[in-house]
């Protein structure tokens, strides 16, 4: 397999638009952050949607993965640009990886570089790490990666989810990296709400996910490929381990040509099936 390095100003499979829909970006912001502000109100958690009495059909929009889908769905419902607020239950039904990965398809739309990432919120539970996506964009004129959390701006989570602080997010290689040098308790990293998916095995596949999104394969929070069953249920080692230390550090290094080589070895590559 060729690999090839992700440009992050160009949409991938999940994040390019589909016929006639980049015409509903007129009227969105110009800035990157304000970009991100108009998908909260596009998209509604799975049991929001739920307490709204939303049909089982409209729940399973979660399991959509293209961004061209999300907005099909979207307008669908109601046909208006972006831009334009839904009432909740106009909203597409969706996860965290959702918000993200739909603010990054509009800013790569934009020819603004933009990445999803997938890791561990630090600031909904003290103490805690939970599963959890969001949004980078590149500023030039600082030279760096702003991270957005998209699905919760303006809701008071955390001080400036515009731009989060280093620690506050941490990316499921940034987790990995810390648990292995003991500075965090792997068992208070998972997904809120159940009483099994925490621990390293939790960290692991996120630090997989989230290598697959900086190549441009944002997945489902669910989608699991390589040795990720394996892993979840405590039958992989030391050498998987391994892998993992060497995933998580080229991922901190961020060299887009090792990432894409990197995502060609079968313990992490996604899929075709996976695939749109």
């Amino acid at each position: 397999m060729t690999a090839t390095a992700p440009d992050y100003s160009r949409p991938g499979p999940h994040t390019r638009l589909g016929a006639g829909q980049p015409a509903l970006l007129t009227g969105l912001p110009a800035d990157p952050a304000g970009i991100c502000a108009a998908v909260t109100s596009l998209v509604i958690q799975p049991s929001d949607a739920a307490r709204l009495g939303l049909p089982e059909a409209r729940i399973a929009e979660k399991d959509i993965r293209p961004a061209a889908g999300l907005i099909a769905a979207l307008t669908a419902l109601d046909p208006a640009p972006l831009h334009h607020p839904r009432s909740p239950e106009r909203r597409v039904v969706g996860t965290c990886r959702h918000f993200a990965t739909l603010a990054c398809a509009l800013l790569r739309a934009r020819g603004v570089p933009a990445r999803a990432r997938c890791g561990f919120g630090t600031y909904f539970t003290e103490g805690h790490g939970l599963d959890h996506w969001i949004t980078e964009y590149w500023h030039a004129g600082e030279q760096r990666w702003v991270r957005v959390d998209t699905e919760h701006l303006g809701n008071g989570h955390v001080e400036h989810p515009e731009d989060l602080a280093p620690g506050e997010f941490l990316t499921g290689g940034e987790a990995w990296t810390r648990y292995r040098a003991g500075l965090i308790d792997p068992g208070r990293y998972g997904v809120a709400g159940t009483d099994h998916a925490w621990g390293p095995h939790e960290i692991s596949g996120n630090a997989v996910r989230d290598l697959a999104a900086l190549c441009k394969h944002e997945m489902l929070n669910w989608d699991e490929w390589g040795r990720m069953a394996e892993a979840y249920e405590g039958r992989t080692g030391p050498d998987y381990d391994r892998r993992i230390d060497t995933l998580a550090a080229t991922c901190a290094a961020d060299d887009p040509a090792a990432l894409a080589r990197l995502f060609t070895d079968p313990h992490f590559a996604v899929p075709r099936h996976l695939l749109p």
